[in-house]
């Protein structure tokens, strides 16, 4: 099992609401924290991830407050916790007031400055996913993800897509273009992955360590399996103390711990999609007893299984 696709599938990563913006330059927004948009964007999703596609032209954007990088055709940015952040038509253009409003409809055009000088276009859209019980990527990703040229290559469609779609309402298209968005995602965080430094901690820096990436591994292959420490130990060749030395130093927290906590959102997961009960829920995710499972669930998310699934069901 692939720890990252496993994560991406069971934080439920989704995304349903692109708008376009053609701006004339001298332009700039300043766009405020994605969290308030939840209602209107994506009512049934808990953590909105905002991003940008740059098309055509050249532009500036950042995280509000600190420095901007430096935009091309092709280029994304991505804002993994919904931060407030800016987007300009040059390095040092005045910002704005804060915009907290998107279309009133997926997939509308919006038109900013008032100029007549350079031309830059752009898609803005949306993800959701959970952050809770457990979200280890979203926790290892930085407020800022910006990818060269990844609307260049086999994912180019996406952007011409929406703009295609935003002339032309055709039957699926919605659907396509959440899917292509998703791949995007991954894309993007895959390319931050390979650039990591050598020394660095996290999730995803664990899933390239020799030691950590083979225990996650197992740990999300077989995340009911009654594991030990010594037993996961001798499934990645190392010793008890070096796995859990070195898991709690890249990771930041024991290996059985990580196990929980994996456990739980497995759960969570499924509480949220299926009918089935919560003892066997709970069973599939490895715990002995409907009571053991209950009072661990409530325990991280402050919800018995029950009232969980009862709310996400209304949501």
């Amino acid at each position: 099992m692939d720890p990252l696709s496993d994560v991406l599938r069971a934080v439920r990563l989704t995304g349903a609401f692109f708008f376009l913006v053609e701006a004339r330059f001298p332009w700039s927004v300043s766009a405020g924290a994605a969290a308030e948009l939840v209602p209107r964007v994506l009512p049934n999703t808990e953590h909105l991830i905002s991003y940008h596609v740059l098309m055509s032209g050249i532009c500036w954007a950042g995280v509000a407050g600190e420095e901007p990088v430096r935009m091309e055709a092709g280029d994304v940015i991505v804002f993994p916790h919904g931060d407030p952040h800016c987007v300009s038509g040059s390095e040092g253009s005045a910002v704005g007031p804060v915009q907290n409003g998107v279309p009133d409809r997926h997939l509308h055009t919006v038109h900013i400055g008032e100029g007549t000088g350079a031309r830059a276009t752009f898609v803005c859209g949306f993800l959701g996913c959970d952050a809770r019980p457990y979200n280890p990527l979203l926790a290892a990703l930085p407020r800022c993800l910006h990818a060269r040229g990844v609307a260049t290559g086999w994912l180019g469609e996406f952007p011409r897509q929406a703009v295609a779609e935003s002339r032309r309402g055709s039957a699926g298209g919605a659907t396509m273009l959440t899917r292509m968005a998703e791949l995007m995602f991954v894309e993007v965080v895959r390319r931050h992955l390979d650039a990591l430094p050598q020394q660095q901690v996290g999730w995803l820096a664990g899933l390239r360590d020799p030691i950590i990436g083979p225990a996650l591994t197992e740990l999300h292959r077989r995340p009911a399996h009654q594991w030990t420490l010594a037993e996961l130990a001798s499934e990645v060749a190392t010793s008890r103390s070096v796995l859990a030395e070195r898991f709690s130093q890249v990771i930041g927290i024991p290996p059985m711990q990580y196990l929980t906590h994996w456990r739980l959102q497995l759960a969570a997961e499924q509480l949220a999609s299926c009918s089935t009960t919560v003892a066997a829920v709970g069973t599939r995710v490895g715990y002995e007893s409907e009571a053991a499972f209950s009072r661990a669930f409530k325990r991280a998310t402050g919800e018995s299984p029950g009232t969980w699934r009862r709310m996400r069901r209304g949501a």
